[in-house]
């Protein structure tokens, strides 16, 4: 199970996620993410508080987002190894 939750102060845009995040859930993030920055000049966060699980692919796409600028709030000490190092999503 994957949820979303979306919240906005003071002109930041947080993401709320919760669950296991996969492949199959990327297209779904990138377009609320595109369609968040063409809408304003916000700060976007996602809090990865209530994330139990993530793949090859959603690590690559929080690394990519991280170095775009977004920041990964409450983002799990394993996750952040694996963007840190590249482990799971080098090829």
């Amino acid at each position: 199970m994957f949820k979303i939750r979306r919240s906005e102060d003071k002109g930041l845009v947080t993401f709320a996620f919760s669950g296991r995040i996969q492949e199959e859930h990327l297209p779904e993030l990138q377009k609320l993410l595109e369609v968040e920055t063409q809408a304003k000049s916000t700060a976007i966060t996602l809090d990865l508080v209530d994330v139990r699980l993530v793949d090859r692919e959603a690590i690559r796409f929080l690394a990519t987002c991280e170095a775009q600028g977004i920041m990964l709030k409450n983002c799990p000490s394993y996750v952040r190894e694996w963007i840190e190092t590249g482990r799971g999503y080098k090829q």
